[in-house]
């Protein structure tokens, strides 16, 4: 029989090789919680500024629950360390998403669970977890001044029939 725990360990250890690639020191805890007494994150890792401490869970499209114990001991063990808590999501054929623990929804049980759809959408993607780019909402792209006076003054023109369409397209150039 297969170990039950394999898949999780095999996307603990991709986690973990990506970190490594990006430039990160990581390591990852032996066992996770199972091999001592104490209870430890999946991963510990910085960048020599920001550290992070992350509990790893993944998926195969189902939602994720973490248990609000786990979550308590990720939140003590970072303010102890000096780290970032940080739970890291990974539903099959999508990427790593991060997310503060205070940002995942609370069951009414007091359990935590991240759906793929809310992953996609609010989570902290790998690569801007890892300062590569960073995330640009649609409120922040938006342009609210609108065109520039002197393009609404050649179009205008151009509707006025003042100007061909080629002069008006060679002012736009």
């Amino acid at each position: 029989m297969a170990n039950s725990n394999a898949k999780g360990d095999r996307r603990e250890r991709e986690l973990v090789n990506a970190l490594d690639e990006a430039g990160f020191a990581v390591m990852r805890a032996p066992a996770s919680g199972s091999a001592t007494e104490r209870e430890l994150p999946d991963v510990l890792t910085g960048d020599g500024e920001t550290f992070y401490a992350i509990e790893a869970k993944s998926s195969a499209g189902d939602p994720i629950y973490l248990d609000g114990a786990e979550i308590e001991a990720l939140l003590f063990f970072a303010r102890n360390f000096g780290a970032k808590p940080r739970v890291a999501a990974r539903f099959d054929r999508e990427d790593w998403y991060f997310f503060h623990p205070g940002d995942l929804y609370t069951t009414d049980g007091g359990n935590y669970r991240v759906k793929k759809e809310t992953a996609i959408a609010e989570g902290t993607d790998f690569d801007e977890f890892v300062g590569n780019t960073r995330k640009v909402t649609l409120d922040e792209v938006a342009d609210d001044s609108g065109p520039d006076q002197a393009i609404l003054d050649i179009l205008a023109a151009f509707e006025r029939g003042d100007l061909s369409k080629d002069e008006a397209a060679a002012m736009l150039e």
